[in-house]
């Protein structure tokens, strides 16, 4: 095989690479807790090492990332994380028996599996409720959720559910945007 014949990894896939030895210097750096010269060589070695020794697959990205759906996502999910934080302290401090508990059955319409991983991660962020298992081909998700001894919580829970994946669809997979990503095609 020529050395023309061989093609680059495009500058995207460079860029992410770089991007994640630098990342993992830094989190080095953090573990040791302070910045000297050793503790940058030495984590640029271990970050080597772990990234040629250690590849993560290929995830195929499919669609765009909208910085003002990005932006209300975010602040979203912090709004979600603070008032369910003093909910959840609310229930703990309420004189009485515990609150009632289940395991919720919710669909999401995501595409990409990265996604579903996010909503996951959020999900599993937000205090008052934990992603027990996934159905990934059916993109259903299992959750344990405190507090659902009314109809009321139950349809706030579902609210919420539906709010971030409503804003994960407009954040990353706008049916406009979206191109399923091909075997060779654009990898992160």
């Amino acid at each position: 095989m020529s050395v023309k014949s061989r093609s680059r990894p495009p500058l995207r896939s460079v860029l992410l690479r770089v991007w994640v030895v630098c990342w993992l210097v830094l989190v080095w750096n953090l573990l040791w807790g302070q910045f000297s010269a050793a503790n940058v060589v030495s984590g640029l070695a271990v970050a080597l090492l772990i990234t040629l020794l250690l590849p993560l697959p290929p995830v195929p990205v499919e669609g765009k990332v909208h910085l003002l759906s990005l932006a209300r996502l975010l602040i979203t999910v912090v709004y979600r994380l603070v008032l369910s934080s003093f909910q959840v302290a609310a229930l703990a401090i309420k004189p009485g028996p515990p609150p009632l508990s289940a395991v919720l059955r919710a669909h999401l319409s995501v595409k990409s599996d990265l996604v579903l991983a996010l909503a996951v991660s959020i999900f599993n962020l937000i205090p008052g409720s934990i992603v027990l298992e996934i159905d990934q081909s059916r993109r259903m998700l299992y959750m344990h959720v405190i507090d659902v001894g009314s109809d009321r919580s139950v349809s706030r829970f579902y609210a919420q559910v539906a709010e971030v994946e409503r804003l994960l669809v407009r954040t990353f997979e706008r049916d406009e945007d979206w191109r399923p990503a091909s075997n060779g095609g654009d990898r992160a």
